[in-house]
């Protein structure tokens, strides 16, 4: 177990606007838009938010569970609900903490690029033309430059700790991006064309419903919460015992949806507003065209469109993109270090040092094997490793752990829970249905 020393949050609110803003994401503000404006909008809307309730929610109560009973890093506390002393835990806390640092490395490439979409439009307004247009064009020394700039903004956070760091700029952060949102979506909502897309995502027409949907849908509210990748434990580690684990983890599911369903609201009618000024969006058969790179070929071609608005809004968006990345990355990083911390004794500053050194040395080598190796660490740890991990961690918290002492963790935060609807549904249906689930979608993806 910890020592009593161990950093917590201070208050609830601060521990759901970092769990929320490890969760809201690039997967939010941009992956979710584009698979819905890809599946028929609506529907897959429906089945998303279904999804998250049926798979999410339950999974997200579970790690946090584990991460408080442990309150230590994830290999301790995966062995702390573990009958015997195995490797097993501790082999997949490991390529938990492993799967971090490859999302963080390529998470900081894209953010990098996203900081270079923000700043080029501010340089190009006071005559820095050259340097405008070297940030948002491809280049190794551009992707190089940036990725280390966003990685070192991530460490800086970090290295303050949980309280001063992560909690307060979380705290800081995801009211202000909430409010970008909202000025965001007041705004397109005004333009031409904006209503064709609030019509395609508000409107469902069941003839775009499928099994690929479903699955889809799935996937997305899954990854959407920061789940698999033991995120979820590091901060349920930083949890007082007093807090109803959850209640408190639907309040964050329910911020992490919102957000995920404000990005819809303002992606999908922002795509048609950019077709009324000419930009295609889709192609003959009806297909989402660069739908991997549409906030940065669509959207900018809008903004071009706009003229001097047009700027200013563009500012605006990849600043709410830029934070969303900002509040992900803090927790992939915590992940590792708090491991470091407590598992080689190193100060937060030397753990923040040498692996956010690890961090950026990954990024680098994807930058220079790009073609190889970027869409390859993509694929590997988000559609493979953090898959199998929520399959894991489903069966370490159904199966593995003594059903007594998960009911004494989670009755210390609520103490009528035996007697709920909640203890009746949920310990079997994370032991049954959550692995059903998450096996689907690993079945799925390969």
């Amino acid at each position: 177990m910890a020592s009593g020393s161990r950093a917590q949050f201070s208050s609830k609110l601060g521990f759901i606007m970092a769990a929320a803003g490890s969760a809201v994401g690039l997967g939010n503000v941009w992956g979710f838009p584009t698979q819905a404006a890809s599946n028929g909008g609506a529907v897959f809307l429906i089945v998303y938010l279904l999804m998250v309730v049926v798979l999410a929610l339950p999974m997200l109560i579970a790690e946090l569970t584990i991460g408080r009973h442990g309150q230590a890093s994830p290999l301790r506390s995966i062995a702390s609900i573990w009958p015997k002393r195995s490797k097993v835990p501790v082999g997949f806390g490991l390529l938990g903490l492993l799967t971090a640092l490859m999302i963080l490395s390529f998470y900081s490439i894209i953010a990098g690029w996203l900081a270079g979409y923000l700043v080029s439009p501010i340089l190009d307004l006071i005559g820095l033309h050259t340097a405008a247009n070297w940030l948002e064009s491809f280049s190794l020394e551009r992707n190089l430059v940036l990725a280390l700039v966003f990685i070192g903004l991530t460490m800086k956070v970090v290295m303050s700790g949980v309280t001063d760091g992560i909690e307060r700029w979380s705290s800081r952060l995801m009211p202000v991006l909430v409010g970008l949102f909202v000025v965001m979506i007041i705004y397109i909502l005004t333009q031409d064309g904006a209503m064709d897309g609030l019509k395609m995502y508000l409107v469902p027409d069941m003839s775009h419903f499928s099994a690929d949907l479903v699955v889809g849908a799935m996937g997305q509210a899954f990854f959407s919460l920061s789940l698999g990748v033991t995120v979820m434990m590091v901060y349920g580690s930083y949890l007082p015992k007093d807090i109803n684990i959850p209640k408190t983890a639907a309040q964050v599911a329910a911020i992490d949806t919102g957000i995920a369903f404000g990005a819809g609201l303002l992606i999908l009618p922002a795509m048609f507003v950019a077709q009324k000024h000419g930009v295609q969006i889709y192609d003959q058969a009806g297909h989402l065209l660069n739908s991997d790179t549409l906030v940065f070929t669509v959207l900018p071609a809008m903004f071009d469109t706009m003229g001097s608005v047009g700027v200013i809004v563009g500012i605006l968006f990849f600043a709410l993109m830029l934070i969303a990345a900002l509040t992900s990355s803090i927790s992939m990083l915590e992940v590792p270090v708090s491991c470091a911390i407590e598992e080689l004794g190193h100060s937060r500053k030397k753990a923040v040092w040498w692996i956010g050194g690890v961090a950026i040395a990954l990024a680098a080598a994807i930058v220079f094997n790009f073609g190889t190796l970027f869409g390859l660490v993509i694929t590997i740890s988000t559609v493979y490793l953090q898959p199998l991990l929520g399959l894991v961690w489903a069966i370490c918290a159904g199966w593995v752990w003594h059903r007594a002492g998960l009911l004494e963790e989670i009755r210390q935060g609520n103490p009528e829970v035996a007697n709920s609807l909640f203890w009746k549904v949920w310990p079997n249906y994370l032991r049954y249905v959550c692995p059903i689930l998450m096996g689907l979608v690993f079945w799925v993806t390969i």
